[in-house]
C-alpha cells in the first residue's frame, strides 16, 4: 500500500522515514502535522481530486486517535472524495484489552488539558462516567494526573497504568489511584503512559455533603445556576436535587 501511493503524509519526516528505509520504501515523504495542517489540506485535496492516491500515517499508533489527521480527512470527504481506513495499532485498545477493568463501553479522553478550567472540566467528566475512561499522558505528569484524579474521586478508585504497549519493556500496573500515584513517584515512568480508570460505582452522594457544598459556594458568592452546574459536575448530583440545594442555598 504505501509503495503504491504517490505519497505519504506524516507527523515527522525523520521519524517515518526510518522505519520506510528499513522496509525499502521509497515513497516521497510530506510533512503533515498539527502546525501546517490547515494550510496542507487546499493542495492535498487538488491532488487527490486528479486523482493521485495518499497516505496518512503517524507517529505512533493509529492517526485521527490523539495525532493530526481529523481536519484532512473532514476535508476530503468533503470534496466526495474516498477515505480507506486500515486498522493498525492502538494504545487504548491495547490497554483496554489488557487492563483487567471491564472494556466496554469506553470514553477516550486522549491528553488532558494541562491546566485550568478546561482540565478541571475532563476531570469532572472522567470520574463521573460509569465505564472505563481511558486517558493518554506524559511520564513527567503521570503522578500530577493520578493525584488530580484521586482529589475529585477518591483515592481508592481502581486504575491501571499502561506503559510502552506492544514494547520490549510494556508494563501493566494496577492498584488504586493512591498506590499507582505513591509508585510512581518513587519509580519515575519512562515511554508512552495510557491510563484507564475504572467506571464510577452506582452510589448515590450524600445529600448532607451536597448541601454543605451548596452553602459553601453560595457563601463564596456562586449564583445558583453556578452551583446547579457544580453540584452536577463535581458530585454526580442529579439536575433535580442540584437545583433544589443550590436555591435552598
Amino acid at each position: 500500500m504505501l509503495q503504491q501511493v504517490q505519497a505519504i503524509c506524516c507527523e515527522d519526516t525523520r521519524h517515518s522515514r526510518a522505519l520506510l528505509q528499513h522496509y525499502g520504501i521509497r515513497t516521497p515523504l510530506l510533512a503533515v502535522h498539527e502546525h501546517n495542517e490547515a494550510s496542507a489540506i487546499p493542495g492535498l485535496v487538488a491532488r487527490l481530486a486528479r486523482g493521485e492516491s495518499l497516505a496518512l500515517v503517524s507517529d505512533a499508533g493509529t492517526p485521527l486517535v490523539s495525532d493530526p489527521g481529523a481536519r484532512l480527512v473532514t476535508a476530503v470527504l468533503d470534496a466526495g472524495l474516498r477515505v480507506v481506513p486500515i486498522p493498525g495499532a492502538s494504545a487504548a485498545l491495547a490497554a483496554l484489552v489488557g487492563c483487567g477493568l471491564v472494556p466496554h463501553p469506553f470514553t477516550l479522553l486522549g491528553f488532558l488539558a494541562r491546566r485550568g478550567r478546561e482540565r478541571d472540566e475532563q476531570l469532572a467528566l472522567a470520574v463521573r462516567l460509569p465505564h472505563a475512561v481511558v486517558v493518554y499522558e506524559a511520564p513527567t505528569r503521570l503522578v500530577e494526573t493520578l493525584r488530580d484524579v484521586a482529589a475529585v474521586t477518591g483515592a481508592g478508585r481502581q486504575a491501571v497504568v499502561a506503559r510502552e504497549l506492544t514494547k520490549h519493556f510494556e508494563e501493566f500496573r494496577r492498584g488504586t489511584l493512591a498506590e499507582l500515584a505513591a509508585y510512581y513517584e518513587e519509580t519515575p515512568p519512562k515511554g508512552e503512559v495510557v491510563v484507564v480508570l475504572e467506571g464510577a460505582r452506582d452510589e448515590a452522594p450524600a445529600e448532607d455533603s451536597l448541601r454543605a457544598a451548596a452553602l459553601a459556594w453560595r457563601a463564596e458568592g456562586f449564583r445558583p445556576r453556578d452551583i446547579v452546574r457544580m453540584l452536577m459536575d463535581e458530585h454526580g448530583a442529579s439536575r433535580n436535587l442540584a437545583y433544589r440545594l443550590a436555591h435552598d442555598a
